[in-house]
């Protein structure tokens, strides 16, 4: 990895760390980590401070993913840009976004799950995989309730639908490292699904909708 390479990670992982919800958050002077899951995340922000609130703290979030995968991976501050080479300065930025936003070093390296940034990563770097990746998430969702286990099979689902995009190597290793964080993030999900005390988003279920 080059020098150039390298800073851009490093100020992707910067602009990651720039939590929608504890920014927000500040304005109406609440941390939701404090409260509901204690996570920084949308779906804690949707349950602790309503809609709009998460509505908000969603777009921050999937705006920075855009941002470190457009743009950062654009920079080239120590030499010129190497050809064929955007895709994956777009990966490693757009991922390392994604760690920021978990483990974001302006907020005591608490944050969020990295769903809505990842969402924001694929923007750019397949847009094709979003659709697939959504339908997943709403499915699961709507049957089972869980949105953590909707964000991991979501995420999950990545894998099988870059091989049908017939995805290079280098991008299937950022699908399979994707998916594999996402599960990492919402282990206390899985844990709690496990124990049977998993939050249950009852109103987004499909045999809930017509009662």
């Amino acid at each position: 990895m080059t020098a150039n390479s390298l800073v851009n990670v490093l100020l992707a992982y910067l602009l990651g760390s720039f939590s929608g919800s504890l920014m927000l958050g500040a304005l109406r002077k609440v941390d939701i980590r404090l409260s509901g899951s204690g996570n920084a995340g949308g779906t804690n922000a949707f349950r602790t401070q309503g809609f709009r609130f998460a509505l908000g703290v969603v777009l921050i979030d999937v705006t920075k993913g855009v941002l470190a995968s457009a743009l950062l991976a654009r920079l080239h501050l120590f030499g010129p840009a190497v050809a064929g080479d955007l895709v994956t300065q777009a990966m490693l930025c757009g991922f390392a976004a994604i760690v920021g936003h978990c483990f974001p070093v302006w907020h005591g390296f608490r944050g969020g799950k990295g769903a809505a940034t990842a969402v924001g990563v694929l923007c750019v770097v397949q847009p094709l995989a979003l659709v697939p990746m959504l339908l997943t998430w709403l499915v699961v969702l709507t049957v089972t309730g869980w949105v953590g286990l909707a964000t991991i099979l979501a995420g999950i689902s990545l894998v099988p639908v870059f091989l049908w995009l017939k995805a290079e190597p280098a991008q299937l290793v950022f699908a399979i490292a994707v998916a594999l964080f996402l599960l990492f993030t919402h282990r206390s999900n899985v844990r709690k699904m496990r124990l049977g005390s998993e939050y249950r988003f009852e109103r987004a279920m499909l045999r809930n909708w017509f009662r």
